[in-house]
């Protein structure tokens, strides 16, 4: 059966990875797609598709194959996500989310914490929540205030945190703190970052209520406040000092998760548009079929194959261990969620009204689509963490052949 968007990448996953995308499918066209706009009528979790997802072994993907995972590599988890953020953000969201909760676990846990948790996350029989973002601090990890004081025996961790997925949701949260002893001066510069594992029935831990949002129905986010919580020495993830790096490869790996969300959902935005525009007359004639029209849904498709090309280079290089993953996937993330933004906006426009109302599919992806903009570092943000690493390599680079190499390019 031929689709709108081809499958120009297969030939880079194997047989069996290939299996593993033909079951996202057709759980997106049984049972994900059929059930999405109900799935997004209440901000509240949507177990029936967690469990879906659980069931399939699509969670699992995020996980070493010793403790029942996949071990998936990223250019097969951003062809999943992107076809559920096809047709469902909370299904997209739940499996990038799987990956971002806790791969710092993954990457940084004790052999023996690994066998008690992995399997369970594998199953969905638990679930775990990523602590990092506080009133004051998000995409800057650095400027963290939550405080993680040495003892004897472990840590007592204080804090805020607030954008939480899943925390309502979760058994286990993922805590991202300064690492203080009462020997230092307190100075943050002194602070190392410290990445803990907090049970989140732990004395101490509350969780807030959860809150109202715009759109991402399914997957309800809340704040969490740390009062005094005593945590075991052996509950802590890699090494004090490690927590910065453990976060940071946690959030490349979901930079690309919001990349392939956005484009998957940009993609069933333009079928959904051109589907429309081949059913719609206007002035006497097929709405497809005006040169306005077809311009509109041109731009749209090229550019949605071109984030996809930016996007399958990121994750191969996030796979091959290249040291400039981080600056790809912030180049992809910044391009796609901008992208699906204009993309999803430009589909209901073709809509028109009929694409403004709640029952039709592109209400929820307007709605959705912002937040890929701001989750996980907003355009902004890349546009600065990218910004620095052109001038910085700039420096350190061969110097263009047309510039003369005794003279500024000021001088000219």
């Amino acid at each position: 059966m031929s689709r709108l968007f081809q499958d120009h990448y297969n030939d880079a996953l194997s047989q069996d990875e290939q299996q593993w995308l033909h079951r996202v499918r057709e759980l997106c066209v049984d049972t994900i797609g059929p059930g999405a706009a109900e799935t997004a009528r209440n901000d509240t979790f949507a177990w029936n598709t967690f469990r879906l997802l659980a069931d399939a072994g699509i969670l699992a993907t995020a996980f070493p194959r010793q403790y029942g995972g996949s071990d998936a590599r990223q250019q097969l988890r951003i062809r999943l996500i992107e076809e559920l953020g096809r047709v469902c953000s909370a299904a997209a969201s739940m499996v990038t989310g799987a990956d971002l909760s806790a791969r710092a676990i993954v990457a940084g846990a004790s052999g023996e914490v690994k066998q008690e948790l992995i399997p369970s996350l594998c199953t969905g029989r638990i679930q775990a929540a990523f602590a990092l973002t506080e009133p004051g601090a998000g995409s800057d990890v650095r400027g963290l205030q939550s405080v993680a004081v040495a003892t004897n025996s472990g840590y007592v961790v204080s804090g805020r945190k607030k954008f939480i997925t899943r925390a309502s949701t979760s058994d286990w949260l993922v805590v991202v703190a300064r690492c203080r002893r009462t020997a230092t001066s307190g100075q943050k510069d002194e602070e190392p970052l410290v990445a803990l594992l907090i049970p989140c029935n732990a004395p101490g831990v509350r969780i807030g209520p959860e809150t109202g949002k715009l759109g991402w129905y399914g997957v309800p986010i809340s704040e969490i406040e740390l009062d005094q919580v005593s945590v075991a020495e052996r509950w802590r993830l890699g090494a004090e000092g490690e927590g910065f790096s453990l976060a940071q490869d946690a959030l490349v790996r979901a930079r690309l998760g919001h990349a392939s969300m956005a484009l998957g959902r940009a993609i069933g935005a333009v079928e959904i548009a051109a589907t429309y525009c081949n059913d719609r007359e206007v002035f006497g004639k097929r709405l497809g079929s005006h040169q306005g029209v077809q311009w509109m849904l041109a731009d749209m498709v090229t550019q949605i194959e071109a984030s996809r090309a930016l996007l399958a280079n990121a994750a191969a290089a996030y796979d091959r261990g290249d040291p400039q993953s981080h600056i790809q996937a912030s180049m992809a993330k910044l391009h796609a969620t901008d992208l699906g933004m204009r993309v999803v906006t430009d589909a209901l426009q073709l809509t028109g009204g009929r694409g403004y109302l709640q029952d039709f599919p592109l209400e929820r992806f307007f709605r959705d689509a912002k937040l890929n903009q701001i989750g996980e570092g907003s355009s902004e943000v890349h546009k600065t963490v990218i910004g620095r690493d052109v001038v910085r390599r700039a420096r350190e680079s061969d110097r263009h052949p047309c510039l003369d190499a005794n003279r500024l390019a000021t001088d000219w």
